[in-house]
């Protein structure tokens, strides 16, 4: 006979915090937005990536270079036995199919990297409203402790410069200026000719 399950409190272990709740809402922020921009893939898009990852695979590098292998052997052979070969060398049956197979490749990987860098791009526009919110909040905290301070009888008001410049929160304008500025720093200097 197994025993019941014991509450969290009583082996030892704190309940869940409101702050479980918190994590379990981001967290499915985060499945929603995935869930979103999934949705968004169109039906040719989706064909892409699987053959990208396909394609992205060691066995395909290996089955590529042993069909070239055999292109060469098979024409190799029919000269040598005196027949005429499909493809004689310096082969330019199988350079064309391997050129157009390159340019095939190359475009299927474009693609999906195309989509992989919209996507990036928005989880960084993303964290930085995240960072800047974050310093907003800091901001006010450090503003209410200092007021606080200010309250108490007990607690000697002093100026603390430091304090008084870290209750400023930053101007996200400015943020995004300096890092462009930060980016681009010959933009400034030489304006492109008309």
């Amino acid at each position: 006979m197994t025993n019941p399950p014991m509450p969290d409190q009583a082996r030892g272990r704190a309940a869940p915090e409101p702050e479980q709740g918190q994590l379990s809402q981001n967290i499915g922020a985060v499945r929603d937005f995935y869930a979103r921009e999934d949705q968004k893939i169109s039906r040719s898009q989706r064909i892409l990536e699987h053959i990208s990852m396909v394609i992205g695979k060691p066995l395909y590098l290996g089955l590529t270079l042993c069909f070239a292998l055999a292109w060469v052997a098979i024409n190799l052979a029919l000269s040598w036995r005196g027949r005429v070969a499909f493809d004689p060398a310096p082969f330019i049956w199988l350079q064309g199919l391997i050129g157009l197979g390159a340019l095939v490749t190359t475009t299927i990987v474009l693609s999906k990297q195309n989509r992989l860098a919209k996507l990036a791009e928005q989880r960084a526009h993303l964290d930085l409203k995240v960072t800047l919110l974050t310093e907003q909040k800091a901001a006010k905290l450090i503003d209410l402790l200092e007021e606080l301070r200010r309250d108490l009888p007990n607690v000697e008001n002093r100026l603390d410069p430091h304090a008084e410049a870290l209750q400023q929160s930053m101007n996200p304008d400015l943020v995004l200026a300096a890092l462009d500025e930060d980016i681009n720093p010959d933009k400034h200097l030489n304006p492109p000719a008309l």
